[in-house]
């Protein structure tokens, strides 16, 4: 079978299978079956098959990603987000809708460590949102903070979006992504940051005001574990190569 008439079988049966309102992925499986049923013979079929299977698993960059993910797990549960607020607070306090202001600080610190905007969601949601809620915070605008200031965490290294595009896209240095998204993730939060202020100050939120130095020595010191797990990142994304990098981390996070 030529190209062309390979290339219209694929997009014929793909097409059929979304007119139906067939799912995409499931689409996508049985157009490419049909496809090299069509054109190939079984003994192609079942090499192209295993060959790009095990072509597909065998990322060293990859398997760094369910790693991240854990060490994320493991600094929601130990309390990192709740330590990572209280010293957003104290930079942020005297803002106008402080507590938006700090949840934003905080997905940014939060993302910067975890590499998951959903960890950083979850972590900073769950801990800040009550207190919100008490403060008399409108709940879509509490959420609505959250939700658009934790994309941050794809943006400020680690992150896992950057290793699967560098696994796609092939030959392109993951250090370099990690380090070309500094800039856009700070900028992303800024943006959120003047955007809550004005609402806030629209709605005349709240604000904490400034925390004694005495409490504030203490929130730094709580805190300096988490910075240096930032700090770590960094360094280590300097000199090892991701999956390292991400392994050394987990250890330090425990």
């Amino acid at each position: 079978m030529s190209i062309g008439l390979t290339t219209v079988v694929l997009f014929a049966v793909f097409g059929i299978l979304l007119f139906l309102s067939c799912p995409i992925s499931v689409s996508i499986i049985i157009a490419s079956i049909v496809t090299a049923i069509s054109s190939l013979s079984w003994d192609q079929i079942t090499f192209i098959t295993m060959q790009k299977m095990n072509s597909g698993v065998e990322s060293f960059s990859l398997l760094a990603i369910p790693l991240f993910i854990l060490a994320g797990n493991i600094m929601n549960n130990g309390g990192i987000a709740r330590r990572l607020v209280n010293f957003s607070k104290l930079f942020v306090g005297w803002i106008p809708g402080s507590l938006a202001q700090a949840n934003i600080v905080g997905n940014m610190l939060f993302g910067a460590l975890s590499g998951s905007s959903v960890a950083a969601a979850s972590a900073m949601g769950g801990c800040i949102y009550p207190i919100q809620k008490d403060e008399g915070y409108d709940p879509a605008f509490a959420t609505a903070v959250n939700i658009a200031s934790a994309l941050t965490g794809l943006l400020i290294p680690p992150t896992s979006a950057f290793i699967v595009y560098s696994t796609v896209a092939g030959g392109v240095s993951i250090s370099t992504l990690f380090m070309a998204g500094y800039i856009p993730g700070i900028l992303m939060g800024v943006g959120s940051m003047v955007v809550a202020f004005i609402h806030a100050k629209k709605h005349k939120y709240p604000t904490s005001g400034k925390t004694p130095m005495k409490e504030a020595i203490k929130v730094t010191l709580d805190a300096i574990p988490s910075l240096l797990s930032s700090l770590l990142s960094a360094v280590l994304l300097a000199v090892f190569l991701p999956l390292q990098k991400v392994l050394a981390f987990v250890f330090f996070t425990a």
